[in-house]
């Protein structure tokens, strides 16, 4: 059974390049390797295994190809699709908590036969068909549950999330690339609420004080810890190279460039 012969598949919505999980997902790796982090712990994706991203999470994951080869199988579950499944389906909650954003799959035979019976409804561009998207996704669904029957929890929740320490999360989050919209959302707040807080808190408004405070990661990052500059940006939040040298330049004088190879600058 050659799992590695599983092609690129989408059943459900592309994901979004914001590091915003807006709907749970299951994620098969066929060939490479993918970093996964969600701002508390790190996770490797290795080929053969799988893993739940949970939605309302954020989360940041890169790929790493092996021999120019990445494939993966991406099946997503949104809340339309898990109610009308809870309405036909009897579900038992476990009462089972988890804060991760990726959460492992175990390997099984019933996931192998699975993703190989997926190869004939692919359509010429990799993805399954509509036609049988969701007969395919019940079908994951109920092999989910049978293995791990805990993730009802996570699936079933449709609650968001509640108010939390503001000052907490920001400095625990910084990094992520997501809008004020989504802080908002995840910290408990209307974005009213969010940027009132935050001023509050913070004394600085919270587009100014995200890119201070990664500028800062990045100085500590190159002088005290020597990492390159073209290593550190995307991680802390730029969507580009050009973007983090003007920011950097304009925050402390020089550039990032220049501090790597002289070790220091003005204070």
């Amino acid at each position: 059974m050659k799992i590695t012969e599983i092609k690129s598949c989408f059943v459900g919505p592309a994901i979004s390049p914001e590091q915003f999980i807006a709907e749970h997902f299951f994620l098969f790796l066929a060939k490479g390797t993918m970093n996964g982090y969600d701002g508390n712990k790190h996770y490797i994706l290795s080929p053969g295994e799988s893993c739940l991203v949970r939605k309302n999470r954020l989360a940041r994951y890169n790929k790493i190809k092996s021999n120019n080869e990445f494939e993966k199988v991406i099946i997503f579950f949104d809340e339309p699709f898990l109610k009308n499944f809870q309405q036909k389906h009897t579900i038992t909650l476990k009462k089972h908590t988890s804060k991760d954003a990726f959460i492992r799959i175990k390997k099984d035979k019933l996931i192998n036969s699975f993703l190989l019976s997926l190869e004939p409804y692919y359509n010429g561009s990799g993805i399954i068909s509509t036609t049988f998207s969701d007969l395919k996704r019940e079908e994951l669904l109920l092999i989910l549950l049978a293995l791990q029957p805990e993730l009802s929890d996570v699936l079933f929740d449709y609650g968001v999330p509640g108010r939390v320490d503001l000052e907490a999360f920001m400095q625990k989050n910084y990094k992520f690339n997501v809008n004020m919209k989504r802080f908002a959302f995840l910290t408990g707040r209307s974005l009213s609420a969010f940027k009132r807080d935050f001023k509050t808190i913070f004394d600085e408004t919270p587009n100014r004080w995200l890119v201070k405070r990664r500028l800062q990661e990045a100085r500590f990052l190159i002088e005290e810890k020597g990492q390159k500059v073209t290593d550190i940006y995307q991680d802390l939040g730029f969507e580009d190279l050009s973007h983090f040298s003007f920011a950097f330049k304009k925050e402390f004088g020089s550039t990032a460039t220049e501090l790597s190879e002289s070790g220091n600058l003005p204070q």
